[in-house]
């Protein structure tokens, strides 16, 4: 057996080593508890185990990344690393890098009492003016000295514990070679998978929002969460920058995402059920297009136009983002895309409610749906951390329906299979219920089940047949809860999370790119309607569902109401390449963060054609206008003032 040692000795050794790490991770992660406990409630051993469950997903992407480099030197198929002196360094190289890791993970444990969060790159920025630094950090080692103690424990195991690979003969060398190639190979599938906190193309690498799904407060993502972690996934990911374009008071006057209802305003307790449809661009629509084809234009959501026909629509309807993870926010939260996906910066962390948020603290029963795997997308983490108690992915569903064959064999359950499911369980639910539902068969590679194949308009992109397929599952949907007890009594609002493969020429500028339809919906209610010129977006959403319900407590959304605001002070917002938009009346201003770039009459020039910059008496006003909702959003993102506070 010792004449081919050479072939795994040193594999052996790495996995040795990391596991080594690991174990020092999970101690950081005690003495973070102990230090912090007073900061946290209710913590139960089956609530820990659950964050130190997921703390474990975290903590090996964290010390993959860490240890890159010393792996790669571990794992390199050339027989010099059998060498004493190359061990030596290696070694070096594990204990150094790994220390600085833990000593990052031990600071948190002091500096979190006055953050409440683990710290991220934003860090750097936010102490490099600091002069005094060496004085604070000092004092803390004195008052935490045992800390500086564990420190010392640490870099001694890390040292005294490290298994070095013995010197082993080689007497095979292309056997070797052969080896070690194959198991680079694996170490590098092995380390891509785990640096992402998973193996399958329909995971996203994880950020620091995902550890919303193990806790059941904002702050316990400290547990789940290290320092490593969180650094290295937020390097690169500029933090929110306040601009100072205004004093706090002409600020105030100028715009706040503050909503504060009327002294009259009556709690009605509706059910709300909101559907997010995966690419449903407001191009897809007949009802919404008109004009288009000299008035042929047919579509390919007859049902959704049907719906619209009958409720309230707004022809100039936007996205506030163009990705999946933006659209979640934007119409759960009335939160917009600015410069990053907001599930991508610290700032996700914060503490933030929803239209299920407020409606839970009216004793609604409340729970988010999504077809996919269960943590995909951190839908799962997201909903759990605005306000939905409960979470149905694919594992629900699969426990429901056991042994079914209804995986769409890349993203999910089909929209068919799933939105049934749904109806089922809206039945079964208390009321009143505020659920959420996020589609997913309408996503590339643009399929639909077998039986459907033919049945749907393909037009002239692949992705219509999928629209109407989607389409006609909502219609299936609704013919099953139209006949329930509690659909009278329910609110539908209907949107995309973004655009997808746009075909015509207005449909591919920095207006239609962001063209989704927003729609509200009640059987037999004064919901009706269609407001031709009105702007509406996503982050009107929450305003709006708790403006028809009659809300009654002060909440936070960066959007309108749209059913009290006129129409000529309705505006959307979003952001691309660098570039905010803002469009209110007949215009859009488009404005890089110091000076407006363009400003279009996007109703009537709709390729974009005319820029009016500096011709229109409106523009002043809409860049102060934007500009406050500009400075509001990165001041509350910074200071976590997304939720009103008594």
């Amino acid at each position: 057996m010792n004449k081919y040692r050479s072939l795994y000795n040193t594999t052996l050794s790495l996995i040795s080593n990391l596991l080594l790490v690991m174990g020092c991770f999970i101690l950081c992660r005690i003495v973070f508890l102990a230090e912090n406990y007073n900061a946290f409630t209710e913590l139960t051993g089956g609530r820990l185990w659950k964050m130190f469950g997921g703390g474990f997903m975290f903590d090996t992407s964290a010390i993959l990344y860490t240890n890159l480099l010393y792996i790669f030197l571990m794992l390199l198929p050339l027989h010099y690393k059998e060498k004493g002196i190359y061990q030596k360094i290696t070694k070096g190289i594990f204990v150094a890098t790994n220390l600085i890791a833990i000593i990052a993970n031990l600071v948190d444990t002091v500096y979190f009492q006055y953050t409440h969060r683990r710290t991220t790159a934003s860090i750097v920025s936010e102490f490099k003016n600091e002069d005094n630094l060496g004085g604070i950090f000092g004092t803390e080692l004195l008052n935490h000295w045992y800390l500086t103690v564990l420190v010392v424990l640490f870099a001694y195991a890390l040292y005294k514990l490290y298994r070095k690979p013995p010197v082993a003969k080689i007497y095979n060398f292309p056997l070797y070679y052969l080896t070690h190639v194959l198991t680079l190979g694996i170490g590098i599938y092995l380390c891509i998978g785990g640096m992402r906190g998973g193996f399958t193309g329909m995971v996203r690498p994880i950020t620091i929002s995902n550890a919303n799904q193990y806790v059941d407060r904002p702050i316990e993502t400290g547990i789940v969460l290290n320092t490593p972690f969180s650094i290295y996934r937020t390097i690169g990911k500029t933090p929110f920058a306040v601009p100072e374009y205004f004093d706090r008071e002409k600020l105030e006057a100028l715009y706040t995402p503050v909503h504060l209802p009327a002294d009259t305003v009556q709690f009605r307790p509706l059910n709300v059920v909101v559907f997010i449809l995966e690419s449903f661009g407001k191009e897809n629509s007949g009802f919404l297009n008109e004009e288009l084809d000299n008035g042929t234009y047919k579509g390919f959501t007859p049902f959704l136009d049907s719906l619209m026909a009958e409720g309230l629509t707004f022809k100039y309807s936007f996205s506030n983002g163009m990705k999946s993870i933006d659209g979640m926010p934007s119409v759960l939260s009335g939160i917009p895309m600015f410069i990053e996906p907001f599930f991508l910066t610290p700032a996700s962390l914060n503490t933030i409610s929803s239209v299920g948020g407020e409606l839970k603290k009216k004793g609604y029963y409340t729970a988010f749906f999504h077809g996919a795997d269960n943590g995909s997308m951190g839908f799962e983490a997201f909903a759990r951390t605005v306000g939905y108690t409960n979470y149905f992915g694919r594992t629900e569903y699969n426990e429901a329906n056991p042994g079914n064959k209804d995986f769409d064999g890349h993203w999910g359950i089909w929209d068919e299979k799933f939105f049934q499911f749904f109806a089922d369980k809206l039945s079964t639910f208390q009321q009143p219920f505020a659920t959420a539902l996020f589609s997913l068969s309408s996503h590339h590679p643009f399929a639909v089940p077998t039986e459907y194949e033919g049945a749907f308009p393909k037009g002239n992109v692949a992705i219509r047949q999928c629209i109407g397929y989607t389409d006609h599952a909502l219609k299936l949907f609704f013919d099953k809860v139209s006949k329930e007890p509690w659909f009278d009594n329910t609110l539908f609002v209907f949107t995309a999370d973004h655009t997808n493969s746009p075909e015509r020429p207005e449909y591919q500028t920095e207006c239609g790119l962001f063209s989704v339809p927003v729609v509200f919906y009640q059987h037999g209610s004064n919901l009706k309607g269609y407001v031709k010129d009105a702007i509406a977006q996503q982050i009107d959403i929450m305003p709006t569902v708790l403006s028809h319900l009659g809300y009654d407590a002060p909440y936070i959304s960066f959007g309108c109401d749209l059913l009290t605001t006129s129409p000529e002070d309705t505006y959307a917002v979003n952001y691309i390449n660098g570039v905010y938009q803002f469009f209110k009346g007949d215009y859009l201003l488009q404005f890089d963060g110091k000076r407006a770039t363009g400003v279009f009459a996007f109703k009537t020039d709709k390729l974009l054609e005319h820029n009016l910059l500096g011709q229109l008496s409106q523009q002043s006003a809409m860049e102060d206008e934007l500009k406050a909702i500009i400075q509001q959003y990165m001041t509350r993102m910074n200071g976590d003032g997304l939720v009103v506070t008594k």
